[in-house]
């Protein structure tokens, strides 16, 4: 693709010769001559200067690079929109591999693709251009959006329901069981059967071995636009809002409200019955007990403000050396009292 093109695509400014062909985005330290590159934070300033790229995304208020440059309002998003429009096309090839088992009655739409040793569930509905990998299970009546791509080995189980441009990596399991018993007086644990569904909106992306399990009674809902890393739990019940970012080893106890734009970083616990607000930020490894309020950012167990969190971690290093000093601190008023008591007021 000449680089004029790709200007015109993207919507950046060119600066420079929009005849080059580009053919690869890289690194600014490993890109050489067809090779797209960019600059989205200022400390690798030196670094574009230094590059060999034959073009460079930046910002509009950038210092020159020694190549084409395309500006950009928003480098970063820039340069993933190239990257969708430069990478490889490796869909497979439309149609159902002869190992796959369909049910009879399940709708396979127009350009979908079903892989090796698929397996659809009576009643399922499968949309236009979805892409089945190898070896994924779909149960009964599960319904599939148009253009979704399911990686290999991902199991769906019965009546859950998967928007339209939904990305599922391999592994994962979307309407499993929740974890749901009661224990009767004598200590034995009585499953409760979990009958209900899992619904996940549009633009969902769900992340390699991540589990979302299906409630007793209502929905378990993953809102429009959220993205799921890998090894996410999502219990019974959750809702889960728009736009909403889970990072790796996320776990959300069951009946939970996570809010529109909510972030949760690496390794949070969030326990059930309990609503993040809009816009809440958790740090990583936040063990959040309580309900927290919208735009708030949060750290630590049992999770407060950020800010209050960074001041007692500050704290944290110096506790054996504040030990040691009270200890001596109580040393000497203990001599101090006793020598009081001894000799009398002076």
């Amino acid at each position: 693709m000449t680089l004029a093109d790709l200007a015109a695509r993207l919507g950046c400014r060119l600066e420079g010769d929009g005849a080059i062909e580009i053919a690869r985005v890289a690194t600014l330290d490993q890109a050489g001559a067809g090779d797209l590159t960019f600059l989205a934070n200022p400390k690798y300033t030196q670094a574009a200067q230094q590059t060999k790229a034959s073009a460079i995304i930046l910002s509009e208020n950038a210092s020159p690079a020694p190549c084409a440059m395309l500006r950009s309002a928003h480098p970063y998003r820039s340069f993933a929109e190239a990257l969708a429009l430069l990478a490889r096309n490796e869909r497979p090839p439309d149609g159902v591999h002869p190992t796959a088992v369909v049910a009879t009655d399940a709708r396979v739409g127009r350009g979908a693709s079903i892989g090796a040793f698929v397996v659809v569930g009576a009643g399922a509905d499968i949309g236009d251009r979805v892409v089945l990998h190898p070896h994924v299970v779909l149960g009964p009546g599960v319904r599939i959006g148009d253009d979704s791509i399911l990686h290999a080995r991902v199991s769906v189980r019965e009546r859950s329901v998967l928007g339209r441009r939904v990305v599922v990596q391999d592994g994962a399991v979307i309407g499993s069981d929740g974890y749901g018993y009661v224990t009767d007086p004598d200590g034995v644990h009585h499953k409760i059967p979990q009958q209900r569904v899992v619904v996940v909106e549009d633009d969902v992306e769900i992340g390699a071995n991540t589990t979302i399990d299906r409630p007793a009674v209502g929905e378990t809902r993953i809102g429009r636009g959220t993205k799921i890393d890998n090894l996410v739990q999502i219990a019974h019940g959750v809702r889960v809002g728009e736009h909403v970012l889970l990072v790796a080893q996320v776990g959300i106890a069951g009946s939970s409200t996570i809010g529109n734009h909510v972030v949760l970083a690496g390794q949070v616990g969030v326990a059930g019955h309990i609503t993040i607000g809009d816009r809440a930020r958790a740090t990583a490894q936040t063990g959040i007990p309580n309900s927290v309020e919208p735009g708030a950012t949060v750290s630590g167990y049992p999770a407060i403000d950020n800010r209050d969190w960074l001041k007692a971690s500050a704290v944290f290093r110096n506790l054996p050396e504040l030990r040691r000093q009270v200890r001596n601190l109580l040393a000497r008023l203990d001599a101090l009292e006793a020598r009081l008591k001894q000799n009398g007021p002076s």
